[in-house]
């Protein structure tokens, strides 16, 4: 659809992240190998009853109860969004994760890029993940490709990390000075632990909050040093990376600080989230020089605290750098649809642990 050599063009990404917040907008200009520039964004927050429906949904596979009411939901609020954005030749959809099982059952992201190529007249890429998980890789994190773009873009010539703080966290070690982002050693990529779902669910469970506001209830709390040290030993931190999560594999934090007052409780999983990460940057290739932190998590100065103390390089918010950390995960998929136009490759080894770089996702056309 989009010729190899035939240069930038404007693309617009979405994202509805495991956080369940809403949906982010971005347009991105690009050849799919290089940024070329940085377009309007935009936000359309889900209503309560929306999160609801979508929570309610979340762990479950196509065809079974509420997920075709989440699909909607999501198709909806995308429309929505997307339709006031002018001037794009595609559109990157990622859908909305409601299970993530490589290995098992696959990867179940709800939304129809179909529909949404109908409803907008636009051509859609979507359906991002399932072509690297039937290749055997774990079909997650996808941003990294667009993190070496970013890498190179902010003029980094030391390798640097992006860490994105969304439900789960996820981190990017990339090395600028790589041919390309499929190259060996050029990217190393995978799922740190728990982020925010933790300390969001947390939160709505105990007082019908969607998050903690500025880490304002962790602030009033204390650490409980041996639910972390505890989270800590579970195998997943043991397994060398790539590697992914669902956004419910540590649901069970809940019950381990059930025994803590809410502003413990809140300190606690914030400190096992923070904890998660530094054991995945212990087991980088080298220290990156600094770590670029996007994502919700970002705003969360109790956490951003706590990545400072426990990591041994800088840590600063991606707008540091000149990028915009809520808008990250969209401009990744807008990046990443120009590449499902042009071929390229989405995945690597080094990425999600596919044998071989792996090209993905399908293009809906309006009217097809």
């Amino acid at each position: 659809m989009i010729a190899q050599g035939s240069g930038p063009v404007r693309a617009l990404g979405a994202m509805s992240g495991t956080s369940l917040d809403g949906v982010d907008a971005a347009v991105l200009e690009t050849d799919g190998d290089e940024i070329t520039g940085f377009g309007p964004s935009g936000y359309r927050a889900f209503t309560a009853d929306e999160r609801a429906t979508l929570r309610a949904a979340l762990g479950r596979w196509p065809g079974e109860a509420g997920v075709a009411d989440a699909a909607a939901i999501v198709e909806r609020a995308h429309c929505a969004l997307l339709a006031g954005f002018a001037d794009v030749v595609l559109v990157g959809f990622h859908g909305q994760t409601l299970a993530h099982e490589p290995g098992g059952r696959g990867t179940h992201q709800a939304g129809d890029g179909a529909a949404l190529a109908a409803a907008l007249g636009v051509p859609v890429a979507w359906d991002f993940r399932s072509a690297d998980v039937a290749a055997g890789g774990q079909g997650a994190p996808l941003a990294p490709f667009f993190h070496f773009a970013c890498a190179r873009w902010i003029g980094a010539t030391a390798p640097v990390g992006f860490l994105n703080l969304g439900g789960v966290g996820n981190l990017s070690w990339v090395d600028p000075a790589a041919s390309a982002p499929e190259a060996a050693g050029a990217v190393l990529a995978f799922d740190t632990g728990p982020a925010n779902a933790p300390i969001d669910d947390l939160l709505w469970v105990r007082k019908g909050l969607a998050r903690d506001e500025g880490g304002a209830l962790a602030a009033a709390g204390r650490v409980d040093e041996s639910v972390v040290t505890e989270c800590l030993r579970r195998p997943y931190f043991d397994r060398p990376p790539p590697k992914s999560l669902d956004r419910d594999a540590f649901a069970g934090l809940a019950d381990a600080v059930a025994h803590l007052g809410d502003a413990d409780a809140a300190a606690t999983v914030t400190a096992v989230s923070a904890a998660a990460v530094a054991r995945g940057v212990a087991a980088l290739p080298r220290p990156p020089g600094q770590v670029l932190v996007g994502g919700g998590g970002r705003h969360n100065p109790v956490l951003m605290a706590m990545l400072a103390e426990h990591l041994p390089c800088a840590v600063a918010p991606v707008e540091a750098a000149g990028l915009d950390g809520d808008m990250l995960e969209a401009q990744a998929f807008a990046y990443l649809a120009v590449r499902v136009a042009r071929g390229l490759p989405l995945s690597a080894p080094g990425t999600t642990g596919v044998p071989a770089p792996q090209p993905g996702g399908r293009i809906s056309l309006p009217g097809a």
